[in-house]
Formats: C-alpha cells, sequence, structure tokens
C-alpha cells in the first residue's frame, strides 16, 4: 500500500514524499502551517501521486512564499500551471455600470442587431428570388401539392378569424366614428368612413398582422424545428433544395392569397358597419350599398390589392428567415418566432406608410 502523504523541511528545502491525494493527504495541511520558517525550494522528486488538492496545496505554498518548485515531471508541472492560471479573484457582484452608459449600451446593441437582421433579411431575399428563378426555368421542379397544401393553412383556415376579426373591426369604426359624426348631425358620413378606410388601409393591413402572427409565427416554428432535428441538412445530403421544397411554397402562396385575405376582410368589414348603422342609425341596406358607390373610388380597391402582395411577401420571408436562423436549442425556436412576428408587423406598418406617401404623391388619394 502506498505511503500517505508527508514531507520533511530542512534548510530551506520542503521534501514531499507519499501520496498527495484526497484520499491520503490526512493533516497535512495543518503541520505545513505550523512551520516556523518560509520554504525557499519544494522538492517533489519523491511523491508517488498527486491529484488537483495536492496540486493546490504545493500551488498555495509556492504563491505565499515566492517558492521553487523542483523534481516535477511534465504532467505535474502541467498540473501546477493550470492551476496557477485558475487561481484569479471571482467577481461576486459585476461592476457598477452608469444608468446613462447602461442605457446607450443597450441602444447601441439593438441597432447593431436590428442592421444584422435587415441585412440578413436583404440577403435571404435574394436567395429566395433565385430560387424562383431556378424553378421558373425549370418548371417540372414546381412543388404544386406543396402549395396546395399552403393555400390550406395560410388562406382557408384563417377565413373565420380574419372574417371574425374584420366583422368587429368594421362595428367599431361605424360605432366610433357615429358617436363624433352625431355631434355635426352628420352620421351618414360614417359611410364614407367605413367604406374607405377598410378597403384602402385597415382591410389588408389587420389581415397581413394577423397572418404575420398566425403563419409567419407557423412558419418560422416549423422550419425552427426541422433545423434542430437537422431536417434541412438531411434534405441537403439527398439532393433536395430546402429553398425549394420549404420556403418557396410558403412565400408563393402567402404572396397570391394575401390581396384575396385582405379583399375578404375588407367586405366583411363592410358587411359588419352596414349592419350597425341599419340597427344604430336607421340606415337601410340598399341606402348604404348606394352610398358606398357614390364615395368610395375604385382607386381604393387597387390600393388595397397592391399593398396584399407585398404584404404577403414580409410575412413570409420574415417568418422562413427566422426559422432558418434557429441554432442551438428549443428556447432559440421560441425567440426566432417572436422575432419573426415582430418583425413582419415592424416591417408591414413600415410599408404601409410608404405606400400612403407614394400613393398621395400620385394622386390616388
Amino acid at each position: 500500500m502506498n505511503a500517505p502523504a508527508d514531507f520533511e523541511f530542512d534548510e530551506g528545502t520542503l521534501r514531499f514524499t507519499g501520496e498527495l491525494t484526497l484520499a491520503r493527504i490526512g493533516d497535512l495541511s495543518q503541520r505545513l502551517a505550523a512551520l516556523s520558517d518560509a520554504p525557499q525550494t519544494v522538492d517533489l522528486g519523491k511523491i508517488e501521486r498527486i491529484d488537483t488538492v495536492g496540486a493546490w496545496l504545493i500551488h498555495r505554498i509556492v504563491r505565499d512564499h515566492d517558492a521553487k518548485v523542483v523534481g516535477v515531471d511534465e504532467d505535474v508541472a502541467h498540473l501546477l500551471e493550470q492551476l496557477g492560471q485558475a487561481d484569479k479573484p471571482l467577481k461576486i457582484r459585476p461592476d457598477a455600470t452608469p444608468p446613462f452608459i447602461r442605457v446607450l449600451r443597450e441602444i447601441g446593441d439593438g441597432t447593431i442587431a436590428a442592421a444584422s437582421s435587415l441585412y440578413g433579411l436583404l440577403g435571404f431575399f435574394g436567395a429566395t428570388l433565385i430560387g424562383l428563378w431556378g424553378l421558373i426555368t425549370h418548371p417540372r421542379r414546381f412543388r404544386f401539392n406543396a402549395i396546395a397544401r399552403q393555400f390550406e393553412v395560410v388562406g382557408v383556415k384563417a377565413l373565420g378569424i380574419v372574417g371574425l376579426m374584420s366583422f368587429l373591426i368594421g362595428i367599431v369604426i361605424a360605432q366610433q366614428g357615429a358617436v363624433q359624426l352625431r355631434q355635426f348631425g352628420a352620421e351618414v358620413f360614417a359611410i364614407n368612413l367605413i367604406g374607405r378606410i377598410t378597403l384602402r388601409e385597415l382591410g389588408v393591413l389587420m389581415t397581413a398582422i394577423m397572418v404575420a402572427g398566425r403563419s409567419g409565427s407557423a412558419f418560422a416554428a416549423q422550419l425552427g424545428s426541422m433545423k434542430l432535428a437537422e431536417e434541412i441538412d438531411a434534405m441537403r445530403t439527398i439532393g433536395v433544395s430546402p429553398m425549394e421544397a420549404l420556403i418557396l411554397p410558403r412565400v408563393i402562396s402567402t404572396i397570391i392569397l394575401m390581396p384575396l385575405l385582405g379583399f375578404y376582410a375588407s367586405v366583411i368589414a363592410i358587411i359588419g358597419g352596414g349592419i350597425f348603422c341599419w340597427i344604430d342609425l336607421s340606415i337601410p341596406p340598399i341606402t348604404f350599398i348606394q352610398r358606398l358607390q357614390e364615395v368610395v373610388p375604385l382607386t381604393d380597391l387597387w390600393v388595397g390589392l397592391l399593398k396584399g402582395p407585398v404584404f404577403g411577401l414580409i410575412v413570409a420571408i420574415s417568418g422562413c428567415y427566422q426559422g432558418m436562423q434557429v441554432e442551438g436549442n428549443a428556447e432559440e425556436v421560441g425567440l426566432r418566432t417572436t422575432a419573426s412576428v415582430v418583425q413582419a408587423i415592424f416591417l408591414v406598418i413600415v410599408l404601409d406608410a410608404v405606400f400612403a406617401v407614394f400613393f398621395s404623391s400620385i394622386g390616388w388619394i
């Protein structure tokens, strides 16, 4: 059986013997503390074995007394070196940062993250255009079944929630407009408000927000889960393009269906506003429809229909891009899904403002 750890102290030299391990070190530390003179040299030539506990004991002697270690092989020397590098004070609390500096740092980090995300989104949009051109030049690779499936998910299954939301929005617009216009005895102009604002703005805008929260988040979660399960890498391995199989069907279906859903939402909102005008303002449906034809120009319908494909492209690209960025763990799926919804809604509202300025400049008011 190997000997327990022990030492001899002679003329400034501390010689260790036995096993410098946790199980065999005993009261060695207390006996070393009782030494009257400080060692100048630590000799480890006769030790039989050493572990991290023993190495920490040697390192502490060397550190406290500025002693020199002799008689060690390469492994023991490496262990002592690693302990020396790890022997650093730890901060229990981080350094206090002035609030102004902290706010500036957060603003800077947010700006950099937003710019990086926008740059990546533009690159992903370019990759989508390249993939679409590949489908145009090779029509046999077009996946009709995948697009039909997305038609059902994005369009057909969204009719209920989009219709309910639009119906209630139409009622709210009519009610709030009637309350304000009643002060001037002009309740009939609530029809103007309902017709123009739903066809031109709220119909397609609220539909885009609903699709972003419903379908855009689903795109990000589905692609992110596939990325974590390495299914997308497996598709590339067997020669299937994820862009053609997963992303383009979602993008194409959303672009096609968004103007249709926007028009559907506008019609339902007008129906909701018409029912309210019939019940609360005593305006018959025939009068309501005739008034709509008189006050709502055809350009309002075209404005809403032209916005639809652009909003659909933004929602689909944002959802697919964030889904393809998932890495690491399942928490990343949730973070990227949230980011896709926020990004899509923000870009849709920004583009809606750009469209408003553009159409006003060309006279489509």
